[in-house]
This record gives structure tokens, C-alpha cells and sequence, in this order.
């Protein structure tokens, strides 16, 4: 089995100056390359519903199509420093369960907390954007190498559905807020790797299970708090879609998963732990402590102490972990996968609703925007 240190580049999945010390070098980059070593797969077998679950999927995103242009109320108008001050209240403040004895926030004003609030937010949805084009690659791939046509029936909806995401997050960041920021180095690493390997199922796993998972929980969390309507509006239109594509990989890989041997699983295993460390490291939000000039060191220790923080990014969790449960990844080979959820802090979601079971749940109501009528 290999070690954190083989699969992360560490002994201690917390080594706080090791998780900053992976920065993004590219910063001024406009076109990323990663090669892409998977064989493209034709079926000459086209019977449709073979696997039903699978086509009531189909069936089901061919009527929940929403237009990113035309369903979303763009004409409302947003006042992002008023939003964000707001969202910070409600929580009790920016500084909240933070103590900032002895640092340079020890003397901020509301003014330097405020921008900091302003450029967090940019920098979130700037990550979930680069994610979602993430997803858009990994979904095409997914068309191209899996080998049932239900399957790449599904993935190719799900492609037209990761275009639309790219679509409203760019244009919000454009139009509503104050600027992109380039993709956080840790998220990059991750998305090189699925991209990278050979194998359909790998694609799977990292993008439909681990990073659309970690995505759908994080989307809930900014829709239950944002009192910003075009932003909530947004987010559950893709909330709505990113249940499905979840639902999609659990479906897919538990059919799958059941065949594979011990030697297979675990390097499943042991790819969902990298995955996951790798989603946790990048929301340390390094890149927006050095714009505002602080110590990213400093902060992110800050942060990773205050009781809320750590709540958050324990739920982040909430669906991927049942999700993986679902699948057997939990408890093969001596539960390898549990134990090093259990070191990451997140094992108690095992019991949580699997995406499986709760996708509908999401689904937007008959009506609910012109297109899915």
C-alpha cells in the first residue's frame, strides 16, 4: 500500500507549510495542455435501456435543460460589497472565531475585511468555474471511453450541462462581480491527473464522484447562505444539474466496482484519498492572503483553527463519503479508505444520504423555468 508521502507528497496530510508550498507558476497562462492517454471505445451495440437506471437518467436530463442566456434574471442588479458585508453578518463577521492577536489582521478595519470578503468570493467562484470546465473536458472523455451506450448516452448531456456552467459562472464573475483568479494549483494537479489517466473509470471517480460531489455540497452551502437572488438562482439551477451527474458516476461505478479485485480497489482507494486531500488543500485560499499582501502561513493557521472553518470543510464532505460507501471503496482491503477518512476528519458522513438515493431531490419542479416546462 502506498504511503501519504507516494500519494500526496507528505507524511502528514496537515503539513500546513507543504500544502503551501504548491503554487500555481503559470499564473499568466491561457492554454493548459495535459495529455490525455485514454482510448477512444466504440460499441456496436446499440440497445438502448440495457441498464435502466442509466437511461431513466437520460430521460431525465433531456427535460431539465435550462438556458444559462435566458433563464437566469441578468438584468438584476448586484452590489457585491453590500452582499458580501450581509453574508459576513450573517455569520457573525469576517473575523469571527478568529483570534488575530499578534498578525497583521489584529489591525484591519471593516474596510480591509470587506476586500478581503470581495476577493474571497471571487476567488470561490473563480474555482468552481475552473472546475467546471474540468468537469466539461473529463465528461467529452467519459462519451469517448466508456463502454455502454447508455452510458455515453448520459455523459453527452452531461456535456452540454458542463458548457452551461462554465457559461453562467464566467458571466457572473464578468459582469457581477470584480475579476477571475487564475485556477489554484491544487485543484490544477487534481484535473491534470484525471485527464491524465488511461483508464474510463478513473475519470469517473475523480471528476463525477470526488470533485462533483465535493461541488454539489459546496453549491448547497452558498445557496442556503447568499442573499444575492441571481447568484441563488444560478446556483440551484446547477445544483440541479450536478445531482445527476453524481448520481450518473455512483450508478456507473457500483456495477463496475463489484468486479474489480483488491489490488484494483485499492488503487481506487488510494486514488479518492489523493483526490480528496487535493480539494481540501486548495481551500486554503492562498492566492487571495498574498493579494492582500498577508503571510498565507500566518492566515491559513488562523483559519484552519476557528470552529466554523472547520465545520465547513468537514461538510464539504457530506457527499462523498456515502457516495464512496455506496461503491465499496470504504471498507476494502482492511478499510483502508475509512481509516484515512477517519484521519482527514470526515468519516462521520458514512451514513449520510448517497446521491443515488437523493438525486431527485434536486430536480427542478415542473415549471420552474421556461425551458424544463
Amino acid at each position: 500500500m502506498s504511503s501519504n508521502q507516494d500519494l500526496i507528497g507528505r507524511d502528514d496530510v496537515n503539513d500546513l507549510e507543504a500544502i503551501l508550498g504548491i503554487t500555481n507558476r503559470d499564473r499568466d497562462e491561457v492554454i493548459h495542455a495535459v495529455a490525455d492517454n485514454a482510448e477512444a471505445i466504440f460499441t456496436w451495440d446499440y440497445e438502448k435501456g440495457q441498464r435502466p437506471a442509466l437511461n431513466r437518467l437520460y430521460e431525465k436530463a433531456k427535460v431539465s435543460m435550462w438556458n444559462g442566456e435566458t433563464d437566469l434574471p441578468w438584468d438584476t442588479e448586484v452590489d457585491q460589497e453590500k452582499v458580501v458585508a450581509e453574508n459576513a453578518l450573517a455569520s457573525g463577521g469576517f473575523d469571527a472565531d478568529i483570534d488575530t492577536t499578534g498578525t497583521p489582521m489584529e489591525h484591519w478595519t471593516e474596510v480591509e475585511w470587506l476586500e478581503f470578503g470581495v476577493e474571497s468570493q471571487n476567488w470561490m467562484l473563480s474555482q468552481f468555474m475552473h472546475g467546471e470546465q474540468g468537469a466539461l473536458i473529463c465528461t467529452a472523455k467519459i462519451v469517448e471511453t466508456v463502454p455502454w451506450i447508455d452510458a455515453k448516452y448520459y455523459a453527452s448531456t452531461q456535456v452540454m450541462d458542463e458548457a452551461r456552467h462554465v457559461e453562467v459562472f464566467a458571466k457572473y464573475l464578468d459582469t457581477k462581480l470584480s475579476g477571475h483568479y487564475p485556477i489554484n494549483a491544487h485543484l490544477e494537479l487534481l484535473l491534470d491527473d484525471i485527464v491524465n489517466d488511461s483508464r474510463w473509470d478513473m475519470t469517473y471517480l475523480g471528476m463525477q464522484i470526488m470533485v462533483e460531489g465535493l461541488a454539489l455540497a459546496a453549491f448547497g452551502f452558498m445557496h442556503q447562505m447568499t442573499t444575492e437572488p441571481l447568484l441563488k438562482q444560478l446556483l440551484r439551477y446547477v445544483m440541479s444539474d450536478e445531482a445527476r451527474h453524481v448520481a450518473f458516476g455512483v450508478l456507473s461505478l457500483k456495477e463496475y466496482y463489484a468486479e474489480l479485485s483488491d489490488a484494483e480497489m485499492l488503487e481506487r482507494q488510494e486514488f479518492a484519498f489523493e483526490a480528496a486531500v487535493r480539494m481540501r488543500d486548495r481551500f486554503l485560499q492562498q492566492e487571495v492572503w498574498d493579494k492582500m499582501g498577508i503571510d498565507p502561513k500566518t492566515a491559513a493557521g488562523l483559519v484552519l483553527q476557528a470552529p466554523q472553518r472547520q465545520l465547513f470543510q468537514s461538510m464539504l464532505f457530506s457527499k462523498i463519503v456515502p457516495n464512496c460507501k455506496k461503491l465499496g471503496l470504504l471498507d476494502r482491503n482492511d478499510h483502508w479508505l475509512r481509516a484515512k477518512f477517519t484521519e482527514l476528519g470526515v468519516i462521520q458522513f458514512e451514513d449520510w444520504a448517497d446521491t443515488e438515493e437523493e438525486y431527485e431531490t434536486f430536480a427542478l419542479a415542473q415549471g420552474e423555468i421556461a425551458s424544463a416546462s
